[in-house]
Order: structure tokens, then C-alpha cells, then sequence
């Protein structure tokens, strides 16, 4: 018995993997010392043998077992590798993600447990199990998400989501979050932590703060130009009913595309675009706080470090100590 089943289709991104092959086998050493059960996991895919990773690199599995009835373990799907929608698409419909499809839906048809990240969470929602449940994924495919499968609430703002037996990841470097939280909740939070500590892993609990709003348009024109719009006419902003007239529509039908589009309020988005400008000033410039406030819109710099705790989970001084440090 298992804990964990590791699947690997062909072409998927390799430091996904790798990375939960180091997480695993630090658990490992690390388990005896804090008189804890060591993990246990195996490496499938759907014709077995060496599987091509991107980079070049490749990793040995065993063909996916036939039955499912008595597998206990956590299957694990990192990102698949592809960088669009369209090549998602062909992933998914390739013979071997096929084959990763359908033994992934028994798996969960008999109450087994499913993580993804990234673009693999992609293969959890074709197997059919993401409805009515609160996932994520990479942040800038979201959208596509949302279209493919609208019964379930995609929270991009998460690093992971834990909805019943569905754990999903954000962005591919996520798949170190997600395997800290399965370790955690199968092997308690010390394995967990001591894990964390030694290979360095910081716990992220957001994506918040790497998202850029440019690229939540994800090939949207209106979404672009409106976040060109937003930005460009920073720190004297429209009203959203102000964008709305500006773009030709009511903002009932603005709203609409907006969070079509992203999963966010126009407002949403507009806040978005201010805080991430508010970064970037932070980060390259020797501005006061007051003044990266003002740059951004707002009338004073409380309003500002509260949004960035709300939203980023930091104060400015955090992002202010990383460019002093550098």
C-alpha cells in the first residue's frame, strides 16, 4: 500500500517532478527523527517504463494498476508541461492523457483523493471531478478553467485549495505547496515543517502576489485594453461607470466580461492594477510609502498598506526590505 501515486504523462514539466520526488525523499530521511511514519509512493504513467520530461530529463514508472477498488494513496498529477490552451488540449488528447483521464475518474468515482497543480489540475476537471468544488491553477489560466468547467468556484488568489478529497496548486512551482500540504495532512504539520526548513521552502498561502494583471487578460482584447486603460491613467482613475461609457457598454455588461474574463470585479481588477504598480514602485524606486500611495491613487499610504496586508499578506516595508537587501 501507498500513500501517495505519483502520474507522469509525457512532456511533464520536470522540475514538477522533481521536486516531489526531493520533497518525498526528504520526508524520508527526516522521518525517524521525529518518530513519524515514512512516506510511501510510487511513479505511474500510462504505458510504465522511462517517461520524457520536458528539458530532456526523463523518469522510470510502472504501468497505471487496473484496479482502484482497494488504492488508498493521494494521487499526484503535476503540470503537464504546455504553456497554452491549445497545446493543453492536445496533452489531454493524446492516447496517454487519455489513459491518465480515465484511471484518474475511477480513482476518484471510488472516493479517492486527487491532488493537481498547475496544468494538471486541467486533467482533474476532464476526469470530472472538480465540480462544485473550489479549486485553482496557474493564475493566468484560470479563465479557461472557469470556461471549461463553470460548476466549480476557481479561487486564483490561492497557492492551494483543499476542497473534500481535491487538492489543487497554483502555478508549477506550486507543486512544493502542494506536496507540503499533503505531507502535512497525512504525516502531520512537524514532518511538514522540519521538510520546509531544510530544503528551504517558504509557506506561501497566495498567488496574489506574483499576479500580473496584464496577463490575467489571457488573450482577451477587452481585458488588455482595459488594464492598458487603467494603468495608463494612474493615479487620476475613471469610475467603473466612467470605463464602462468609455468602452461603449453598461457596466452590467462591463462586470460581465470582466469576471468572464478573470474571476474578478471591475473594481477587482482596477485595485489589481493600483497594487501592482504600488509593487513595482516599492521594489525599483526610493520612494516614501506616502508617495508610492499618491503615484497609485490613493489619498494616504494607510489605505495602501492596508490593501497590500489584505491582498499580498505583507506590509509595503516587506517588499521596501527585499530591495534594500538586494
Amino acid at each position: 500500500m501507498h500513500d501517495f501515486t505519483l502520474l507522469v504523462l509525457p512532456g511533464a514539466y520536470a522540475t514538477s517532478v522533481a521536486a516531489t520526488l526531493d520533497i518525498l525523499n526528504a520526508a524520508v530521511t527526516l522521518a525517524p527523527r521525529l518518530k513519524v511514519t515514512r512516506p510511501t509512493w510510487r511513479i505511474v504513467s500510462a504505458h510504465g517504463k522511462s517517461v520524457a520530461l520536458s528539458g530532456g530529463l526523463s523518469v522510470e514508472a510502472t504501468p497505471m494498476p487496473r484496479a482502484v477498488l482497494t488504492d488508498q494513496s493521494t494521487w499526484i498529477v503535476p503540470g503537464l508541461g504546455v504553456e497554452s490552451a491549445h497545446d493543453l488540449a492536445g496533452r489531454l488528447a493524446s492516447d496517454a492523457g487519455q489513459r491518465a483521464i480515465e484511471a484518474v475518474k475511477a480513482h476518484g468515482a471510488h472516493g479517492g483523493s486527487v491532488a493537481a497543480s498547475c496544468t494538471g489540475v486541467f486533467l482533474l476537471q476532464a476526469a470530472q471531478l472538480l465540480m462544485n468544488r473550489r479549486v485553482t491553477t496557474s493564475w493566468w489560466l484560470a479563465a479557461e478553467l472557469r470556461q471549461l468547467e463553470p460548476r466549480c468556484v476557481v479561487d486564483v488568489d490561492r497557492m492551494v485549495c483543499a476542497d473534500g478529497p481535491v487538492i489543487t496548486a497554483g502555478a508549477a512551482f506550486a507543486q512544493t505547496d502542494l506536496m507540503l500540504h499533503l505531507l502535512r495532512s497525512r504525516f502531520g504539520a512537524p514532518l511538514a515543517d522540519e521538510v520546509g526548513r531544510v530544503l528551504l521552502i517558504d509557506g506561501r498561502q497566495a498567488q496574489s502576489p506574483f499576479i500580473v494583471p496584464m496577463m490575467l487578460s489571457n488573450g482577451n482584447e477587452l481585458i488588455a485594453r482595459l488594464t492598458q486603460r487603467i494603468e495608463s491613467a494612474l493615479p487620476n482613475l475613471p469610475s467603473v461607470a466612467a470605463l464602462a461609457d468609455e468602452f461603449a457598454m453598461s457596466t452590467r455588461t462591463l462586470s460581465r466580461h470582466v469576471q468572464a474574463a478573470t474571476g474578478k470585479s471591475t473594481l477587482a481588477l482596477v485595485q489589481s492594477v493600483r497594487l501592482n504598480r504600488a509593487r513595482m514602485l516599492i521594489e525599483t524606486s526610493r520612494m516614501t510609502i506616502e508617495q508610492v500611495a499618491a503615484q497609485v491613487g490613493y489619498e494616504d499610504a494607510t489605505a495602501l498598506r492596508r490593501l497590500m496586508l489584505k491582498v499580498f499578506g505583507a506590509n509595503p516595508s516587506k517588499f521596501r526590505l527585499a530591495l534594500m537587501e538586494g
